[in-house]
């Protein structure tokens, strides 16, 4: 059951994480992944987790999930961005 919830856990981080990388600025995306940095130091830091490569390889697969996303969010604000303007020039071309 623990395993569930860890799952709805990680796909909410990764819809936030899309939301946030769609928006206009893009460095919003960079909130996620920071915050990752820090828990993992902090849980490191901590003896949450008790080994550095456990540590590095959580870092790595969050970072490539929260990259991905990014990329994902950003190619949205870009195609979203065309698109008006593409209204807005047959709008003045009427």
């Amino acid at each position: 059951m623990e395993a569930f919830y860890g799952l709805f856990i990680i796909l909410g981080l990764l819809a936030i994480q899309l939301f946030l990388s769609s928006r206009n600025n893009k460095y919003l995306g960079a909130i996620l992944p920071v915050l990752l940095v820090v828990f993992l130091i902090w849980s490191y830091m901590t003896d949450r987790i008790d080994s550095l490569l456990k540590v590095f390889l959580f870092l790595l697969v969050g970072m490539v999930a929260f990259l991905l996303e990014w990329g994902r969010g950003r190619e949205y604000a870009k195609n979203k961005q065309k698109k008006e303007l593409e209204k807005m020039k047959m709008y003045d071309t009427k």
